[in-house]
C-alpha cells in the first residue's frame, strides 16, 4: 500500500489506449493511490498545472503532442517541473529511453510491463520526493547549502529547483562526500534498483544535475569509468 493511511498519492496516468489506462488504473488504486487521467498529451498538461498531482505516468506515443513533448513542456513550467514522470517507452526504442531522461524524466518503463514493477517504481518515486526521517541538518559547502529536511537546495542564497531523484542523487553524493560512488552503487541506493539496468540513466540526471547547479557544479567530480563523487574546495 502507498497511502498507508495517510493521504492517497494522486498519480495522473497518461495514454490514448483506453485498456492501458485501465490497467495502470486498477493496479494502482489497489495499491492506494487516487488515479487520474489523461487521453492526450494537451488534457495531460492542463491537469498536471491544475491539479498538481504528486506523480504522472506518461506514455510516449500519443497524437498531436506527444510524451516526450509533453515531459520537456513540464520541465519548463514552474507549475509542474518539480512533479516526478515515470515515461512508459517502447521496448525497441533505446533512443526514446534516453531522451526521455534527456527532457526530464525521472525513470521509464518499458512496454510490455509488469504491473507490479511499474507499481514499485511509482513507490520508489513517491518515497526519493519524502524527506528522510534521519535528516535534520543542512549540509553547507561555501555557497552550496543543502537543506535535507526540507528538500531545498540553495546557491548564494537563491533556491535551485531540482526534482525528486535530482534531489536524492545530490544529496546522497553529498552525505558520502570524498568517497567515489559507482554507477551501480547509485543505481541501488538513489533509483532503488536491485538488478544492473541501463547505467546511462546515472550519466543523464548528472548531467541534467550539474546544468541546474550551474556555478556549483564544481563540487561535482567524475571519475571516467568508475563513478562519481561529491568533492570539497
Amino acid at each position: 500500500m502507498l497511502s498507508k493511511g495517510r493521504v492517497k498519492p494522486k498519480i495522473l496516468v497518461v495514454d490514448d489506449e483506453p485498456e492501458a489506462v485501465e490497467l495502470v488504473a486498477f493496479n494502482l488504486k489497489a495499491a492506494g493511490c487516487d488515479v487520474l487521467t489523461a487521453s492526450d498529451g494537451a488534457e495531460a498538461l492542463n491537469k498536471a498545472r491544475r491539479i498538481q498531482p504528486n506523480l504522472v505516468i506518461l506514455d510516449v506515443m500519443m497524437p498531436e503532442i506527444d510524451g516526450m513533448e509533453v515531459c520537456k513542456l513540464m520541465r519548463r513550467d514552474p507549475a509542474t517541473n518539480t512533479i516526478p514522470i515515470i515515461m512508459l517507452t517502447a521496448k525497441a526504442s533505446e533512443v526514446d529511453r534516453v531522451l526521455g531522461l534527456e527532457l526530464g524524466a525521472d525513470d521509464y518503463v518499458v512496454k510490455p510491463f509488469s504491473p507490479r514493477e511499474l507499481v514499485l517504481r511509482v513507490k520508489k518515486l513517491l518515497e526519493r520526493g519524502k524527506p528522510a526521517e534521519s535528516a535534520k541538518e543542512k549540509l553547507v559547502f561555501g555557497d552550496l547549502v543543502i537543506d535535507l529536511p526540507r528538500h531545498m537546495v540553495f546557491w548564494k542564497g537563491k533556491e535551485i529547483l531540482l526534482t525528486a531523484t535530482e534531489f536524492k542523487l545530490l544529496s546522497t553524493l553529498a552525505q558520502r562526500r570524498g568517497r567515489v560512488q559507482s554507477r551501480d552503487v547509485l543505481l541501488r541506493d538513489v533509483w532503488g534498483y536491485e538488478s544492473l539496468i541501463d547505467t546511462r540513466t546515472v550519466d543523464t540526471h548528472m548531467r541534467r544535475l550539474r546544468e541546474k547547479l550551474g556555478a556549483a557544479a564544481k563540487y561535482l567530480d567524475t571519475l571516467r569509468g568508475v563513478g562519481y563523487r561529491f568533492i570539497e574546495e
